[in-house]
């Protein structure tokens, strides 16, 4: 009696279990060093997505790429970055000392050429949270001055660097947050407009850095500090730089083709509209 044909599928499934007993037979008898260790872990992690995502696929069933958890911190942070962009936005150099910690966000109106397509935009140049206090403060007023007092050093720094940006021309928002929940909203604001001045991007690193004299740093001098001289704890003729200056006006210019700038407050409430989409 003849046997019956063994089907694609059946195939497939037998290559795909030999191939995954093979892989795992390797990688144990392998001796790797931490560094291909972690290339390994990185390409396994990859597979997996992508048999993650075959399997969708083949399902006939569609499935949301993920579930709205309302108690998720990313969710929350996401709202809490929402109500940040519904404030009123104010002078930098005029902005009233208050009571609160939470999350803020710097605008910039002026002409410095590498900036222009975000000048005079609903794209923040810079995102950061100032944290409260104390951990378990409930109220403004335990917060503390802590936004305004943030706020306030960035003043400073920028007014050192007057060779080539003006206070005047940097506007922010601000938003008193419940303490535990600055660091999802500010996560989430420096996904969705990926703003150049924080270190996240990897481009005009070092604004938010605090610096003591140049002669006890070992860092080179800051991106930040390459494009707006002026403070003299940045180590100009004592360290060499992060970046040099042509290679920043490169990388600025490659930022903004590859990521647009959000020019109104719909354009913003589309993009955050965008990512509560399941699908």
């Amino acid at each position: 009696m003849s046997k019956s044909p063994v089907s694609a599928t059946n195939l497939l499934v037998a290559k795909l279990r030999q191939d995954l007993s093979d892989i795992v037979a390797q990688a144990r008898a392998t001796e790797l060093s931490p560094r291909s260790r972690s290339k390994l872990n990185s390409e396994i992690e990859r597979a997996a997505g992508e048999l993650t995502a075959l399997l969708a696929e083949l399902d006939p069933i569609k499935r949301p790429k993920d579930v709205f958890d309302p108690g998720n911190p990313r969710t929350i942070g996401f709202f809490i970055a929402l109500a940040m962009t519904a404030q009123p936005r104010h002078p930098l150099d005029a902005f009233e000392p208050r009571y609160g910690s939470g999350i803020y966000a710097l605008y910039y109106t002026g002409d410095f050429a590498p900036y222009a397509p975000i000048s005079k935009t609903e794209t923040p140049i810079y995102v950061g949270q100032a944290a409260p206090g104390s951990h378990d403060a409930r109220t403004p007023v335990e917060q503390g001055a802590r936004l305004a007092a943030r706020l306030n050093e960035h003043r400073k720094t920028i007014l050192k660097a007057s060779e080539s940006l003006d206070i005047a021309d940097f506007e922010c928002r601000a938003l008193a947050v419940q303490t535990g929940w600055e660091t999802p909203a500010e996560d989430y604001l420096i996904r969705l407009f990926k703003p150049i001045w924080n270190k996240e991007t990897k481009i005009v690193q070092g604004f938010g850095k605090h610096g003591d004299a140049p002669t006890t740093r070992t860092n080179r001098v800051s991106s930040w500090d390459v494009l707006h001289q002026g403070r003299a704890a940045a180590g100009h003729g004592v360290n060499p730089v992060q970046k040099e200056l042509a290679t920043l006006h490169t990388e600025l210019a490659e930022h903004f083709r590859d990521v647009p700038s959000f020019g109104t407050l719909e354009e913003v409430i589309s993009g955050f509209i965008d990512g509560l989409r399941q699908s």
